[in-house]
């Protein structure tokens, strides 16, 4: 029926056109059937938010009311080192991120429970932006307690990397949570290009993927693999992450945000991730 249906569709497209080269409208014809597509197409985006012509991304998208800069860290671990690594990372870091002399906080330290095995991630937000992490970093070559763990810890790593990022102006700040929490870390390679139309949409995903307290940051990268964003999601156990992101289909708008992102995708990975005894995010 449906071939039925075309094909008469397509019968009264030509007669028309016949008709109308005879008395030399098609012309007009034509560019209004473009103007209505061009003019249907754009009514199905969202508006936009930034003009991505005016100033830098980082500018646009990050939160100005302050100056806030973290880092990533992602350690893989030699597997039959890692329970001496988490003890040593135990020991050490909640030290620095209690002595107000360093200008930075431990926001979340986990190991990767799906995802990449044997993987330790650190969190941290350096306040002040680049000048605290370079005095962080001075002064950390000046503490003996803090070399000797970077010296033992070289020996039980495979590999390691780290991203400078920043946070969109649309996510809360992450805070300390109790628990117990098992967190979600979503990492999305972007095609270069598309940082402000992933902001724009996202500026309104957010409002639906806020109701369950599930979100906890939202951050993209200045330093490392460029046009990564990283979102931070708490959840109380596997099956209430599938609860809450099934649910989020029935909220009006959320099709629309997967529509229209996916295609600005190059590469994405999940983590779930367990807190390590120290993280300040149970």
């Amino acid at each position: 029926m449906a071939t039925r249906v075309l094909q008469r569709v397509s019968t009264g497209l030509k007669q028309t056109q016949n008709r109308l080269q005879a008395s030399g409208q098609v012309t007009v014809v034509v560019r209004g059937l473009s103007a209505i597509r061009e003019d249907s197409w754009f009514k199905s985006l969202f508006v936009r938010k930034v003009d991505p012509r005016k100033d830098a991304h980082s500018h646009l998208l990050a939160k100005k009311e302050d100056n806030n800069l973290y880092k990533v860290q992602f350690h893989n671990v030699k597997p039959e080192c890692l329970e001496e690594y988490n003890k040593l990372c135990e020991d050490v870091l909640p030290s620095i991120h209690a002595d107000p002399e360093y200008p930075c906080e431990l926001v979340g330290t986990w190991n990767t429970w799906y995802g990449e095995q044997d993987q330790a991630v650190h969190l941290w937000r350096y306040r002040g932006g680049y000048p605290a992490l370079t005095e962080v970093m001075n002064k950390l070559r000046q503490n003996k307690a803090f070399m000797n763990y970077r010296n033992e810890r070289g020996k039980m790593l495979l590999s390691r990397r780290n991203q400078l990022l920043l946070e969109f102006s649309f996510w809360n700040e992450p805070v300390p949570r109790s628990g117990p929490n098992i967190y979600e870390l979503r990492s999305y390679q972007l095609r270069p290009g598309t940082m402000i139309e992933w902001g724009n949409y996202w500026a309104r995903a957010i409002e639906i993927r806020q109701q369950n307290q599930e979100a906890v940051g939202g951050f993209f990268s200045q330093i490392g693999s460029l046009y990564t964003v990283h979102h931070l999601w708490a959840y109380k156990d596997l099956q209430s992450r599938e609860n809450i992101r099934n649910a989020a289909w029935n909220r009006e708008g959320w099709d629309e945000v997967v529509y229209y992102t996916v295609p600005l995708i190059q590469h994405m990975e999940s983590r779930i991730m367990i807190p390590m005894k120290s993280s300040p995010l149970k």
